[in-house]
């Protein structure tokens, strides 16, 4: 392959990434935006723990949010880390999300208290992180160790968000996305002892 295809591969790649990110992150907004004028009632389909009808949200909750401050909030680690979760392969954000997503939404439905509503990204958020700071140990390449640091460094004190510290906040949410990132590490790692190159 030539150094012009290898650009124009690089190319499309990137733009295929942020057509994908730009997908999530319009498709957040426009929700919220539409929410607000329909005075919070989407708000109903976020995960209520213990109830049937409240599984729905494991699908629907990250798409959800509290308002602009809380999806502000949100954003800005989803690009980021989804991104960074991206750059080995661009396959990986769908199969990290979606497990992190099932974790993350059953977790907070058999273990959040009943009569509680949770919706937002956040979940997905510390999945991206447990996944991005678990893949260097489990693949123990110079590459994914790097992004364990650069990852720690920046994004380090979300650890806390994994303890019930704040009302109003759900942390079950964090706890199960993080161990939801985790799997997915070891899912989808090949520790360096197993690769060819």
């Amino acid at each position: 392959m030539s150094r012009s295809e290898e650009f124009k591969g690089l190319v499309g790649e990137i733009r295929a990434q942020v057509a994908i990110l730009g997908t999530a992150v319009g498709l957040m907004w426009g929700l919220e935006i539409l929410d607000i004028f329909l005075g919070g009632a989407l708000n109903r389909f976020g995960i209520q723990p213990h109830s049937l009808v409240g599984l729905r949200g494991i699908l629907f909750a990250p798409f959800l949010h509290g308002g602009l401050l809380h999806l502000t909030l949100n954003t800005v680690p989803f690009v980021i880390l989804g991104w960074f979760v991206m750059l080995r392969r661009t396959s990986d954000f769908f199969t990290v999300t979606a497990i992190v997503m099932l974790i993350s939404g059953l977790g907070v439905w058999l273990f959040a208290p009943s009569f509680t509503n949770h919706i937002g990204a956040s979940g997905v958020v510390f999945g991206y992180f447990g996944f991005l700071l678990s893949r260097g140990y489990f693949e123990r390449s110079f590459g994914a160790i790097a992004m364990s640091i650069v990852v720690g460094l920046l994004y380090g004190g979300m650890i806390w968000g994994v303890f019930p510290l704040q009302y109003g906040i759900s942390w079950q949410g964090h706890l199960f996305g993080f161990i939801g990132g985790i799997v997915a590490a070891r899912l989808l790692s090949t520790p360096k002892a197993a690769r060819r190159f």
